[in-house]
C-alpha cells in the first residue's frame, strides 16, 4: 500500500473520530484540561469555596461579589513562580484576573476538601 493511501485512511478515521467526540460531547458541559493552569483552576472551582474574613467582608460590603470571583476561577492565569505548590496538607496559589477593567491577585488556598479565597490585592499596571 502506498504512502498517499495510508495517510488517506488516516485522515479518513481521524475525522470520523472527531464526529464522533463532537456528537458525544456536545451539550455535557465538559472541558478537557491539559495544561497546569487549566486543571489547577478546575479542581479548585469543584470543591466547596470559602472565604477568609477579608473577603467576606468585601462581599458584605458590596465590593466584591462571588460571581467575579468565580469569573476569576475560570478565566485567570496561576503564577506558578510565586505560588507555594510543596505545600503538606494544602496548596496556596496566586490566580491573576480581570474585575471591573482592574488587574488583580487571588490567593487560594487549595486543600483536600475545601478551597478558600485567603486575600484579594489589586495589582499595578
Amino acid at each position: 500500500m502506498s504512502l498517499l493511501k495510508k495517510i488517506g485512511f488516516y485522515l479518513i478515521g481521524f475525522s470520523i473520530g472527531l464526529i464522533f467526540l463532537t456528537f458525544f460531547l456536545k451539550g455535557k458541559n465538559t472541558e478537557i484540561c491539559y495544561f497546569p493552569n487549566c486543571r489547577v483552576l478546575k479542581d479548585i472551582r469543584s470543591k466547596d469555596l470559602t472565604y477568609s474574613d477579608q473577603i467576606q467582608t468585601l462581599i458584605n460590603n458590596k465590593t466584591l461579589t462571588p460571581e467575579q470571583i468565580q469569573t476569576v476561577l475560570r478565566d485567570g492565569d496561576i503564577n506558578f513562580k510565586e505560588s507555594e505548590t510543596e505545600g503538606a496538607p494544602c496548596k496556596t496559589y496566586l490566580i491573576e484576573g480581570d474585575i471591573n477593567e482592574k488587574t488583580i491577585e487571588l490567593r487560594v488556598k487549595n486543600c483536600d476538601g475545601y478551597a478558600e479565597v485567603i486575600a484579594i490585592e489589586e495589582l499595578a499596571d
